[in-house]
């Protein structure tokens, strides 16, 4: 069971997904509205969060800008079929992942699964052995990486995307695998979300000991993290 917030204006859809997501068991909480939107997702209270992109007083957008301010919650954002640019820019602003308009109550459900399969934490007390590259440590069990010493702010799809790339430091890791253990999803035709997420991690990353972005782009075919 997990407890979704829902953020959108349309009272008849968010009736819809309200009660279909009931009844496969979870725990529902609504937002009409971007300011009661954020301060209930920014409450820890919730697993996830669902949030349109129109909203009548503040939109999606900066909701979602001001809460990873706060929260690496995972957030699925809800858009116009075939408006690319505000899709591109919601994962830019930490959005995990994006559903088009009009979808049905089950593709959403499974793609929130998806999210929180991902941000899963294993709950065994004692910390695994750490994936180290340089001065760049993992954790898997515990979600947590570091760099240079201090916490890296991730939210899970790049935690899942940094993990796979540790996994095989100084290999080349396909846009299709990255998909899949980052979005949980297979890769679509045109889909940009794995690289709108590679360029925030390698942000996050910064450069290596020898100037170079510590994640490359390996020209059609994926990336790689550099061994150092």
């Amino acid at each position: 069971m997990a407890s979704i917030l829902l953020i959108d204006d349309d009272l008849d859809l968010v009736a819809l997904l309200a009660e279909f997501l009931r009844n496969e068991g979870n725990t529902v909480a609504v937002a009409y509205d971007g300011n009661t939107g954020l301060a209930a997702a920014t409450s820890g209270a919730h697993s996830a969060v669902v949030l349109d992109l129109m909203l009548p007083d503040i939109n999606g957008l900066d909701v979602l800008r001001q809460l990873r301010r706060k929260s690496t919650v995972p957030v699925l954002m809800l858009t116009a079929r075939g408006d690319e640019a505000d899709c591109v820019l919601a994962l830019e602003l930490g959005a995990d992942d994006y559903v088009n308009k009009p979808c049905t109550p089950r593709t959403l459900l499974a793609r929130i699964r998806a999210l929180l399969r991902r941000a899963a934490q294993s709950e065994g007390p004692a910390p695994g052995r750490a994936l180290r590259n340089g001065t760049l440590a993992l954790w898997a069990d515990r979600r947590r990486a570091e760099l240079d010493g201090q916490a890296l702010v991730l939210t899970s799809t790049e935690f899942n995307l940094l993990e796979l790339l540790m996994r095989s430091v100084g290999q080349t890791v396909s846009r299709a695998d990255l998909s899949i253990a980052g979005l949980g999803r297979p890769l679509a035709t045109y889909d940009r979300s794995v690289d709108v997420h590679m360029v925030n991690l390698r942000r996050k990353l910064g450069l290596g000991p020898d100037g170079r972005p510590r994640i490359q782009t390996v020209l059609r075919q994926g990336y790689q993290l550099l061994s150092e």
